[in-house]
């Protein structure tokens, strides 16, 4: 992808939907590197990954590459996409029963369901809209802790805006500074029965999410304020979950990871 300083980044586009489709956006988002090489740390690890349809956490085969077992059989590794609306406790706890009766467990719980909408002043934010993007954002991370036992991994997605201002997304960042202090608050809280947890907090990455939410010379500019003048790739994100799901990070508990493209956010 461009790395020009100019601010011109991506070809100008627009999806009228939420939060977008890959496919058709210009470039394509890079899932995979190509210099990536298999390492298999999460051999034989059953993952739940709430809301991925943007890409923004961890693609399917991102995980598989890692080793990740994804189906009863630990030969095979087909992963299962179960639509519902995580901004409701019997949703989460429907999800979660569905994932054990089809793997048996969860290792790994990846908390990123994430519900964004653009705002231009705080008069658009009603009561009805701010309930709504809470429930998807907190709540959903809050109720999706059943069958977490010794030894799981939760990964919170929090964002770089969680960290410093984004005017025209204040609901959505109240939201990613209420995960981030959650993350550190749940960690204490599980510390004691082996479970760690942990965040992440992208910054500017490519994904269906931004041609969906900006305009067009939004979309054109994405990522050209940041200090490496670019916009991140769903490869140069997804390290870092698979960092802190795997026994690399066994000794890191309550802690926000920040691929961002070298923005200092001092949390």
């Amino acid at each position: 992808m461009a790395t020009s300083t100019t601010g011109q980044q991506f070809p100008a586009q627009k999806q009228d939907r939420q939060p977008g489709r890959k496919h058709v956006m210009d470039p394509v988002p890079q899932a995979t590197s190509p210099a990536y090489k298999p390492a298999n740390k999460l051999h034989g690890k059953v993952a739940l990954v709430t809301g991925d349809d943007s890409g923004q956490c961890v693609t399917a085969l991102l995980w598989r590459n890692r080793g990740l077992h994804l189906s009863k059989n630990a030969d095979a590794k087909d992963p299962i996409a179960l639509p519902a609306d995580l901004g409701f406790k019997e949703n989460c706890k429907m999800v979660m029963e569905e994932v054990v009766n089809a793997y048996g467990r969860i290792d790994v719980l990846v908390n990123n369901a994430t519900e964004q909408h653009k705002s231009n002043s705080i008069e658009e934010i009603d009561e009805q809209r701010l309930e709504r993007v809470f429930r998807t954002n907190v709540l959903s991370y809050l109720y999706a802790l059943n069958h977490m036992t010794e030894g799981s991994s939760i990964i919170n997605t929090a964002s770089v805006v969680a960290y410093r201002d984004s005017p025209k997304l204040l609901d959505y960042t109240a939201t990613k500074g209420a995960i981030v202090s959650f993350t550190r608050g749940l960690a204490l809280h599980l510390v004691n029965r082996g479970i760690r947890v942990n965040g992440v907090a992208p910054g500017s990455i490519w994904t269906p999410l931004i041609p969906s939410l900006f305009n067009e010379e939004e979309v054109a500019k994405f990522g050209s304020r940041v200090p490496m003048k670019r916009a991140g790739q769903l490869f140069e994100v997804g390290p870092s979950y698979v960092f802190l799901a795997c026994n690399d990070s066994s000794y890191i508990a309550g802690q926000v990871l920040h691929p961002n493209g070298g923005e200092i956010v001092n949390g």
